[in-house]
């Protein structure tokens, strides 16, 4: 534990602050899963639509710390926080900035065969979270958040 403070102490400003705004945003992210999806869905942007696949370069460092801050502070909640809660609260950080993303929702069939689900973040070219098994789903679902609707 004390290695992990100390750790956490050493980072940039910068990267500190990714962290605690995914922390916070995660634990966001977590509570809306008590509510009904169709109350939560419009809050994700507009349904059935995706953003453009062309990104802005001046965004990649932003979508870089995005990715990581999201996906390295996901593992230290003490919630869980899953695809979905990863890709809502990355969907939100990007909004902040006024970032297009296109959040996806996907199902498929474990190893015994039973349904399971996924959810996974794009913006332009790049993925934000839950990339690394987007592949064995089918999209059922996705939501354009688009930065010229978000102000």
């Amino acid at each position: 534990m004390v290695r992990k403070i100390r750790r956490l102490a050493g980072l940039d400003r910068t990267t500190l602050r990714f962290y605690i705004e995914a922390f916070v945003l995660l634990g966001w992210a977590r509570t809306l899963l008590y509510y009904k999806f169709s109350r939560v869905a419009p809050q994700l942007g507009r349904r059935g639509e995706e953003t453009a696949m062309q990104a802005d370069p001046q965004h990649l460092a932003f979508l870089n710390h995005i990715a990581n801050s999201i996906n390295t502070i996901s593992r230290y909640t003490p919630w869980q926080s899953k695809c979905l809660v990863r890709a809502i609260a990355g969907m939100k950080m990007l909004e902040r900035r006024g970032i297009d993303s296109t959040l996806y929702l996907g199902t498929g069939k474990d190893e015994n065969g039973m349904l399971i689900a996924h959810a996974w973040l794009r913006s332009g070219p790049y993925y934000i979270s839950g990339a690394e098994v987007m592949d064995r789903f089918v999209t059922v679902d996705k939501f354009a958040k688009s930065a010229l609707n978000n102000r």
